[in-house]
């Protein structure tokens, strides 16, 4: 088995080894990875953080020790704080990363970072605080930045920056914690999830206070919450259908 690490700030993992395939998620600067089968420009690879498999250009991150995939594996809490800051290298060059980068790495790329970090887990109460970073972000399928976002990355992402896991997809992270029967029973920080037609979980937001969602539905945005789903006054109409309301903190 092989490993690796993201040594750049935003990389795309495609569906298929190709750089016109789609774009299923992102890696950010730090994330770690088994490395399931490797190609001579492309890599299919495991994160650790979500169990989440894609291909990765071969240029675009670091072969590590399995050692080094333990030992990153048992660090603490290490996150970039800032929506973009640097690192640099011994040579001074600068290398921009997002925020909600794993600075875990530093010392094992020969890195140096001077920004704010996140280093311990947040009560509850924040990550609503913690979504208004990600407020009028582009929808953008794949993405876990601010500067592009789908409804699933950005509360895997918002939970990331608070010190909880959740896995990449609105179904994977619908298997997660506890269900509860109506939203009166829901606290500000709980997911919310929808439909299609075919019953399929297809998309994921999170749950404010006073009936209200924040969500990625063409941006980051706020709407309604009803019954029904999500209210979007702007086109007087439901946008989503309600499926399930969970608990994961």
């Amino acid at each position: 088995m092989q490993y690796g690490i993201c040594n750049l700030g935003i990389v795309p993992i495609r569906l298929e080894p190709s750089d016109t395939s789609e774009m299923v998620t992102q890696a950010l600067y730090g994330d770690f990875f088994k490395v399931l089968e490797q190609r001579k420009k492309w890599s299919r690879i495991r994160f650790a953080f979500d169990n989440y498999e894609g291909w990765i250009d071969n240029k675009q991150y670091l072969e590590i020790e399995e050692s080094n995939y333990i030992e990153l594996q048992s660090a603490g809490i290490k996150l970039s704080k800032d929506l973009i800051e640097f690192v640099s290298d011994d040579l001074n060059n600068l290398y921009p990363i997002p925020v909600g980068s794993d600075l875990n790495g530093l010392q094992l790329l020969n890195h140096n970072f001077d920004g704010s970090s996140l280093t311990s887990k947040s009560n509850k109460e924040n990550i609503i605080n913690t979504s208004f970073l990600y407020l009028n972000a582009p929808y953008f399928w794949g993405g876990k930045t601010p500067f592009g976002i789908d409804c699933s990355g950005f509360t895997q992402m918002v939970y990331k920056l608070n010190g909880y896991s959740l896995l990449r997809d609105a179904s994977e992270q619908a298997t997660q914690g506890e269900a509860l029967s109506f939203i009166e029973e829901s606290e500000p920080g709980d997911l919310a999830f929808f439909d299609n037609n075919e019953g399929h979980i297809t998309h994921v937001g999170i749950i404010m206070k006073d009936n209200y969602i924040i969500h990625a539905h063409g941006k980051v945005r706020i709407d309604r919450l009803d019954h029904s789903g999500i209210y979007n006054k702007e086109k007087n109409m439901h946008t989503h259908k309600l499926r399930v309301i969970k608990k994961i903190v």
